[in-house]
């Protein structure tokens, strides 16, 4: 039988969502307590790859178990045994054939920025200090909607067969002192968003004009493109499924 399970975590003690051989990553705390629980070796499959550091206020993993499980007990049990980095939010059970990276139609991630000291959101935000034109940067996102080559803003020598993406939404929204960046696509590529708020940084602190995301996207280079903003201030905030998918 297959388990989809929605999880939240923060991720600022984890090296990522992937399970690696010399750091500790939210997929291995998972996988150790799922495997604990069910007194079973259980792997899990994530909807994506999250880069150390990064946040994600909902995730999906699939997992498969010969049983029916009792699904209330085993997320209250599973939410007592991990550490208070991550809870899970839900477990539902799916087809045979449900994927939980493959199945996924659109992804959202947000970065937040901040642009005033603020000792209480430290974690979670990129502390800029300085006053950022958000209406450029909403201008200069107008060239990120589309599917297009972004090769620009994907890490360099990663192993992917295309770098086209549709994005779907891409806006920036301030209030007060604390500017949100929220995008929504088909799939992103390693590090995209990073370097996406990078680049449209440029754009807000006036080192360049929108008009200059557009010339980076058609030139595929990733040197030419803005550094990748840090991670505490990223968080995927949604993975979405087709409705059949639960119609288990």
């Amino acid at each position: 039988m297959r388990y989809f399970i929605q999880i939240a975590f923060n991720g600022s003690e984890y090296h990522g969502w992937q399970r690696q051989p010399n750091a500790f990553s939210v997929q291995e705390a998972l996988e150790e307590a799922l495997s604990a629980l069910l007194a079973s070796e259980i792997s899990i499959v994530g909807a994506g790859r999250t880069d150390a550091g990064v946040h994600a206020e909902q995730i999906y993993a699939h997992f498969d178990y010969e049983n029916l499980l009792d699904l209330a007990d085993l997320t209250h049990k599973l939410n007592r045994f991990l550490s208070k980095s991550i809870a899970v939010r839900d477990i539902r059970k799916v087809s045979k054939e449900a994927h939980a990276r493959f199945d996924a139609t659109s992804r959202s991630y947000r970065y937040l920025i901040e642009t005033e000291k603020n000792p209480f959101n430290t974690d979670f935000t990129h502390f800029v200090g300085l006053p950022l034109d958000v209406d450029q940067m909403n201008r200069a996102t107008e060239f990120l909607i589309g599917k297009q080559d972004f090769e620009c803003f994907s890490r360099t020598h990663t192993d992917v067969k295309t770098f086209i993406c549709d994005v779907k939404a891409a806006s920036f929204s301030k209030e007060g002192s604390l500017i949100r960046f929220e995008i929504t696509a088909d799939r992103f590529l390693r590090n995209m968003v990073r370097a996406v708020v990078g680049s449209l940084l440029e754009v807000g602190l006036g080192k360049r004009s929108p008009e200059w995301i557009q010339e980076l996207i058609r030139s595929k280079s990733r040197s030419k493109a803005g550094a990748s903003a840090p991670a505490k201030g990223l968080s995927l905030t949604a993975v979405n499924y087709p409705n059949s998918i639960w119609n288990e």
